[in-house]
């Protein structure tokens, strides 16, 4: 089976651009209702229903149930159906893994056409048979692999799917496995071709994938139809390269002639045979793509010319990706266009567990909070799935660096050469498909699979794996060698997980509740994980996603993540920080005033964000990144995502907006050397900052300042130690406890100087505990504007964690820190209304802070 790796223009324009007018495309109906014919796949998304039997009940579509079947989408799933009809419990779905599934259409010819076509089958999850009028035509053992079927349409037919139980297949023993994690259930897992999510006890509902997930498409009504277009971009000196493999369904006149364009640009391309259009185009002095951070993600848009036809296809970025090990060797930070980037992001999970791919709107709002976070990349990790073509797109165009994980995860996978013949062509097909994609980063063969066996205590000789440090490696190399492979996440170092050595998955703070000082002393090079907490969601969610906000309700503890086996979830995790930084009693408080818990332990967490990233983008750092798990809960509750399952930022998301700004700066406390103050420049521009410090006590009462310019180089990192502003003496970190602390609080602004506009700020509190409260002045004030509405929000005291709770709209700053005599203006965006019919009502709500001794309220 060859390569698909064909991106639908329409799917590529779904998330990238409108497409241009006079654009050939696909998929139009003419007057008298039948297809219009198209050189584009033509989806078969409309029309399926499906029906759920028991495991075997049914041999072939002649023993169909008379009843029973459902309305169904394609691309889907069996859940999906499910959910569309009303009767799927997400929280406690059936095991539809371990039932047998049918689905069904009726192929007319005013729907498909009539004379040989192909039939395209993007992803069947996971063991498949395809029908047609009763005759199998195919069996398939992976959701990760695309099938072509040869059909001849002379009239109406009957396409089927059947997706088998898999029952029969885990109880088969493929071969003795050296170890057995507890991630997933059961074990024989490792047979099967399948993603792991529904299989993670604790880690998300046990929702399994089964059904046609990927589209179903149809090739070959219009005698120039396309069949697989082949995109690749690359880098040479300052211009940039396009080349082009385009294969047709048919024969073609090889005396047609063609081209290809890229803005001014223009190649003709040459006819190696009948089927098969290939060129090159260079495109002098081309502008490169860049993470948003750093710079523009400029695309440029592809078009060929074919026998006085126009046909976009797409948009393609031009960049260089290198590996920076640092000086020792021991390192990992990528450079990208030369340039050193700290990676900064978080673990993807999906946008819908459901169908495993989100809508076009869930997908685009998703990428959205990405970007106004200051993230710069997304890991798609080895327990979840290969995207979307129109994932990978918005990751282009938004600027977002993915990290792809193959899709292996702790197992001592199988050897034989038919799991290793399933493996290459799923992952060639993966990597052909996305070869147009610049923000194709880095490539990994698997998550916790080397450190899984270094756990178990087997030493590098006996926990190898071929299939990460050969075939995969190999695949990658040849196919798409402008990305990085690495065998597995994390790697490096005697042990695999060690955190000074390349890439490791860091939970010293997190899971292993160490202090924050471990941050340094662990000496991280790069964290393709890190800093899991059970994030609490704002009251909206919790009153109408989860329904319940009291911590020990069965419904929030079912959605509190834990590992399989441990006697502690990541509640208790929060918690400890809670009682070690803010010196609470967090059992005492819950029964006590739940409420104030919820708040404490929102701001912890924030708190956590805060100082871990400080630490990682100081100057002198040897982290190259830190991607935080995880991005987006996969349930309503307080899970690890820093957006919870409605898509809502937590508190943790808008500490993230706060700290990874492009022009940054940030504090460390650096114990009897005082504080030090690190200024950030990752943009291709120099920046000039007024710098002020101010260390105020009873959190007004200013006792020490100062105030300079200051000129931030491009692409550059500066510290300074704080005591040289100040030109005195002043116990800053109250480290020499010489009488009483003289400070509460002390901050350091970032300002444009003309317009006074804040870049950026941080603060340092020498004391954390968050016992006391008292009347801070705050107030807010609500605005109507052209676009909306907005708060102004101003305090008399210093103000800690100011946040906005309102059950019908979002507040944009969130979870900050407020000094006083300096109004926040915040907008309020809508939040989605659960009944679709809602309308929204004024903004009503309260602004707290959590040393504040009363909230406000406004609306």
């Amino acid at each position: 089976m060859r390569a698909l790796p064909t991106t639908p223009p329409d799917l590529v324009r779904e998330a990238a651009a409108p497409p241009a007018a006079g654009t050939t495309h696909g998929g139009l109906a003419t007057a008298d209702g039948t297809q219009a014919r198209t050189v584009w796949p033509r989806a078969l998304d409309t029309g399926w229903q499906c029906v759920s039997t028991a495991a075997g009940a049914c041999v072939s579509p002649a023993d169909w149930p008379a009843g029973g079947w459902l309305d169904a989408q394609v691309p889907g799933t069996v859940a999906a159906a499910w959910r569309a009809a009303g009767q799927l419990d997400a929280d406690r779905p059936p095991p539809f893994a371990f039932d047998d599934h049918w689905y069904r259409l009726s192929l007319t010819p005013a729907l498909t056409g009539s004379g040989p076509q192909r039939l395209r089958l993007h992803g069947l999850a996971t063991l498949a048979e395809v029908w047609l009028d009763g005759v199998k035509r195919l069996d398939s053992d992976s959701m990760f692999v695309a099938h072509d079927l040869e059909l001849e349409l002379t009239g109406p037919a009957t396409l089927a799917l059947c997706f088998r139980s898999l029952a029969p297949l885990l109880a088969a023993r493929r071969s003795r496995a050296r170890w057995r994690p507890r991630l997933a259930s059961p074990p024989t897992l490792r047979n099967v071709r399948t993603t792991l999510l529904g299989h993670m006890p604790g880690w998300c509902p046990p929702l399994q994938a089964v059904g046609p997930w990927r589209p179903i498409e149809l090739l070959g009504d219009a005698g120039e139809a396309f069949d697989t277009i082949d995109l690749a971009s690359r880098v040479d000196g300052d211009d940039g390269v396009v080349s082009l493999t385009l294969r047709f369904v048919h024969p073609q006149s090889e005396t047609v002639p063609a081209t290809l364009n890229c803005g001014a640009a223009r190649a003709s391309l040459e006819w190696r045979d009948a089927v098969t259009l290939t060129g090159e185009l260079r495109v002098p002095r081309a502008e490169r793509w860049w993470p948003h951070t750093h710079g523009a993600p400029t695309l440029h848009s592809v078009a060929l010319e074919l026998g006085g036809q126009r046909f976009e296809l797409g948009r393609l970025g031009f960049r260089e990706i290198e590996v920076d090990r640092g000086a020792d060797g021991d390192g990992f930070a990528l450079r990208v266009n030369g340039v050193p980037l700290f990676c900064r992001g978080a673990c993807w999970t999906s946008a819908d567990l459901v169908t495993l791919a989100g809508t076009p709107q869930q997908l685009e709002h998703a990428f959205t909070l990405a970007r106004d976070a200051g993230l710069n990349m997304l890991r798609v990790g080895g327990t979840m799935v290969y995207e979307s073509d129109a994932f990978y797109a918005l990751a282009d165009r938004f600027g977002i660096l993915i990290w792809q994980d193959f899709a292996f995860a702790n197992f001592d996978y199988p050897t034989d050469e038919a799991f290793a013949a399933s493996v290459r062509r799923e992952a060639t097909q993966f990597l052909a498909r996305t070869r147009r994609f610049a923000s194709l980063a880095v490539l990994c063969g698997g998550s916790e699979v080397d450190q899984q066996a270094a756990m178990f205590g087997l030493p590098p000789s006996m926990r190898a794996q071929p299939l990460f440090t050969e075939c995969l490696a190999g695949l990658a190399a040849q196919e798409r060698p402008d990305v990085t492979y690495v065998n597995n996440s994390p790697t490096g170092g005697v042990w695999p997980f060690s955190t000074r050595t390349g890439i490791t998955h860091y939970y010293g703070v997190g899971a292993y509740q160490r202090p924050l000082d471990d941050v340094r002393r662990a000496e991280v090079r790069f964290a393709a994980e890190c800093l899991a907490f059970a994030n609490v969601p704002d009251d909206a969610t919790l009153q109408q996603a989860l329904g319940t906000i009291q911590v020990h309700d069965p419904r929030w503890k079912a959605a509190v993540p834990r590992d399989q086996g441990a006697g502690w979830d990541f509640d208790d995790v929060r918690d400890h920080y809670l009682a070690t930084l803010y010196g609470i009693e967090p059992a005492r408080l819950r029964y006590e005033d739940p409420q104030r818990y919820l708040e404490l332990s929102r701001a912890v967490v924030a708190e956590l964000m805060t100082e871990v990233f400080a630490e990682w983008r100081r100057a002198g750092s040897p982290c190259g990144g830190a991607l935080v798990w995880q991005f987006q809960d996969l349930r309503a509750g307080a899970g690890w995502g820093i957006v919870d399952s409605t898509g809502r930022p937590k508190s943790a998301w808008h500490a993230l907006a706060q700290v990874l700004r492009p022009v940054q700066v940030v504090m460390t406390d650096e114990g009897l050397n005082g504080l030090d103050l690190h200024l950030i420049n990752e943009t291709c521009e120099s920046v000039t900052a007024q710098l002020e410090l101010v260390c105020l006590r009873d959190g007004a009462v200013k006792v020490a300042g100062a105030t300079s310019l200051v000129e931030l180089a491009p692409r550059s990192k500066q510290r300074l130690a704080a005591a040289e502003c100040l030109g005195q003496f002043f116990d800053l970190t109250h480290a020499y406890r010489f009488g009483p602390r003289s400070h509460d609080v002390t901050f350091a602004t970032l300002r444009d100087p003309a317009s006074r506009q804040i870049l950026s700020q941080a603060f340092h509190l020498p004391e954390r505990r968050a016992a006391e409260r008292y009347d801070t002045g705050l107030s807010a004030t609500l605005e109507a504007t052209g676009s909306g509405w907005q708060l102004i929000v101003e305090a008399k005291r210093f103000a800690r964690f100011v946040n906005v709770a309102d059950m019908h709209y979002r507040a944009v700053d969130n979870w900050f820190h407020l000094p006083p005599g300096e109004p926040r203006t915040i907008a309020l965006r809508p939040l989605p209304a659960m009944n679709a019919d809602a309308t929204h009502p004024a903004p009503s709500g309260e602004v707290r802070a959590i040393n504040s001794s009363a909230p406000v309220f406004y609306g």
